[in-house]
């Protein structure tokens, strides 16, 4: 089959498509045809050498969230049948990962009537980690909510999911997303200089709770911003009142000096909500634009310009 990987770490510039041999499923996997294949920040990093020490040695796979058919059911698997479309994490401690042919799965769930295997695609990564990061900041119906990079597909998911729960959520973003974040229900302010002053002005009070989904360094959509030291996290304090009511996705480094929460279990129980919300129209993760594999040079450099306007996505 054909699929992207890497056997050096570095750059995208290391990651070739190459003819490999297809894998096999193990106990409680599945594999499936891949039709589309999400990309995210977290590629680079692992192709750059992220948890290098805790993985299988090289060559390994690229991409960590698919959509496609169910091609093969590996030992103890049960409801699901080949031919079904699903979508879900892609396992990516071998040679090959979710930019394949074929790719192996260790969760999943049906792929609701209406949506397409791209939008699929578009959504595990940003749904767990939006849902997950809402859990653990411990955000409850009537509560405000200040989402800050609710342009990213986190804060988005995150938006989403907070008004679903009856949070009353105010969100800073670009230009680009704003529009569409107001029209689900969203208050939405910039960000950048002068935030605290907006962000009060619409608040008349404090904010509950506050959920930083920027990228690292607190640069956004625009490629010209500044990055101030801690980024915007010393705000989201400011504006609750409290470091224990703010969390972060991505400022770990920061975090752990402000005293700020923090998420990092991954987890995929609740693909089958994933799934149900997404059939609903609650949840979506805007797609914005789709590449072929071997188009994956350019999908990097649109990816790492931070601002793509969306998810980018392999089709295949």
């Amino acid at each position: 089959m054909k699929a992207l990987q890497f056997d050096r770490f570095g750059s995208p510039d290391v990651i070739a498509l190459r003819d490999v041999p297809q894998p096999e499923p193990g106990p409680g996997q599945i594999r499936i045809a891949v039709r589309a294949c999400g990309l995210a920040p977290a590629d680079w990093h692992l192709v750059d050498g992220l948890l290098a020490d805790h993985l299988p040695p090289l060559p390994r796979g690229l991409g960590l969230e698919i959509a496609g058919t169910v091609d093969a059911l590996g030992e103890g698997v049960t409801g699901v049948r080949i031919g079904d479309r699903v979508f879900g994490p892609a396992t990516f401690h071998g040679p090959t990962a979710g930019a394949a042919e074929y790719a192996l799965m260790p969760a999943w769930a049906r792929i609701p009537e209406g949506v397409t295997a791209e939008q699929a695609a578009a959504l595990p990564m940003a749904a767990e980690t939006a849902w997950r990061a809402l859990d653990d900041l411990g955000v409850q119906a009537g509560e405000l909510l200040l989402v800050h990079g609710a342009g990213t597909t986190v804060g988005e998911a995150a938006v989403r999911f907070a008004l679903h729960r009856g949070i009353r959520v105010i969100a800073t973003a670009g230009p680009t997303r704003a529009a569409a974040l107001e029209e689900i229900g969203a208050q939405v302010t910039a960000y950048g200089e002068g935030m605290a002053e907006r962000v009060s002005a619409l608040t008349g009070g404090p904010v509950d709770r506050a959920l930083d989904t920027a990228p690292t360094g607190g640069r956004i959509d625009r490629a010209d911003q500044p990055s101030p030291a801690g980024g915007s996290l010393p705000t989201l304090i400011e504006l609750t009142g409290d470091p224990d009511r703010v969390l972060t996705v991505s400022d770990f480094a920061a975090a752990a000096e402000l005293g700020v929460r923090i998420t990092t279990e991954i987890r995929y129980d609740q693909m089958d909500e994933f799934a149900r919300l997404a059939g609903e129209g609650i949840l979506v993760v805007p797609v914005a634009r789709t590449y072929t594999l071997d188009q994956i040079q350019k999908a990097a450099e649109l990816s790492q310009s931070r601002r793509p306007g969306g998810k980018l996505i392999l089709v295949l």
